[in-house]
């Protein structure tokens, strides 16, 4: 199908896929029908009956998920909406996000797949948020990582923006990361750091390292970006000082909501926090139905 202007226009300042987003939201509404009807509806709700429906938040948090849901309305037939709340918006408890008006029937098919979606997208969004205000006076940025839901990455990574934070690399072909694994067989990190250069010579490269010793082969072999996996504050510290501006270091592992302060004054660049994508609480956000 092919969604309407605005919806485009929202997609694509967004930087979101709408192909791929109307194939993710074709797939949760077979799901939840399974091959057959909303069974609840066709008995209770008469068939051309309308309805407007009020997408409110329950919680207070950082909304994410918009364009999302009206994807899911435009496809379920609901064409008359208004955005109330845009993407990014700090909001208070029942604040109104958005409105739509159409059948009933069909906007309580869309219902279910629409809060999922904003639902996990502004969870993400307010918790990246409290990550980015807990390093704010400081100079560190806060990434998340490839440990998103398989299918939702590029909608996740939009939440962790959404929310203040940084995108790391998206998949496995845009950007090397080499780890300890590859460091296991190539036979060392200077020696994985140059062969990835040798072959991907115009690729980002970023070198994860966990010893400060690994760290020094590294800077001399030329890294620009290392990741420091699992080290103490006073490891990062050092590390910090041994690199002196030759490279940018960030942080990973063993990261929590109250030592990332502490980790971020040591100078290091970047926090990676797998938690942003992988451990988020959804918000509560709810549908309040009015007959007309």
């Amino acid at each position: 199908m092919t969604f309407s202007k605005s919806l485009n226009e929202l997609l694509a300042i967004a930087k979101l896929d709408s192909v791929a987003l109307e194939k993710l939201i074709r797939i949760a509404i077979a799901e939840d029908l399974a091959g057959a009807t909303d069974v609840t509806s066709v008995a209770t709700i008469p068939e051309n009956q309308s309805a407007v429906a009020e997408f409110r938040s329950r919680k207070s948090g950082v909304i994410a998920g918009i364009p999302a849901v009206c994807a899911v309305l435009e496809i379920c037939g609901i064409t008359e909406y208004e955005i109330n709340k845009s993407d990014g918006e700090v909001v208070s408890e029942n604040s109104l996000l958005l409105t739509a008006k159409g059948e009933t029937r069909a906007l309580l098919l869309a219902e279910r797949s629409a809060l999922n979606f904003i639902g996990r997208l502004s969870g993400i969004a307010t918790l990246t948020k409290s990550w980015v205000d807990e390093v704010a006076d400081t100079k560190s940025e806060i990434r998340d990582t490839r440990k998103t839901t398989p299918g939702l990455r590029e909608l996740e990574k939009y939440a962790v923006r959404m929310g203040g934070g940084k995108n790391h690399r998206f998949s496995l072909s845009d950007a090397a990361l080499i780890k300890d694994n590859h460091v296991l067989a190539a036979g060392g990190v200077a020696q994985a750091f140059k062969l990835v250069k040798e072959k991907f010579p115009n690729l980002p490269l970023e070198v994860e390292v966990d010893s400060l010793q690994q760290l020094r082969e590294v800077i001399e072999a030329g890294a620009e970006l290392v990741l420091l996996d699992n080290m103490t504050i006073e490891e990062c510290r050092t590390a910090v000082e041994i690199v002196s501006g030759r490279a940018k270091l960030e942080a990973s592992g063993g990261l929590i909501l109250s030592n990332a302060h502490a980790y971020a004054k040591t100078g290091v660049d970047y926090l990676a926090v797998g938690a942003l994508t992988h451990s988020a609480p959804v918000l509560d956000i709810g549908l309040d139905l009015r007959m007309e």
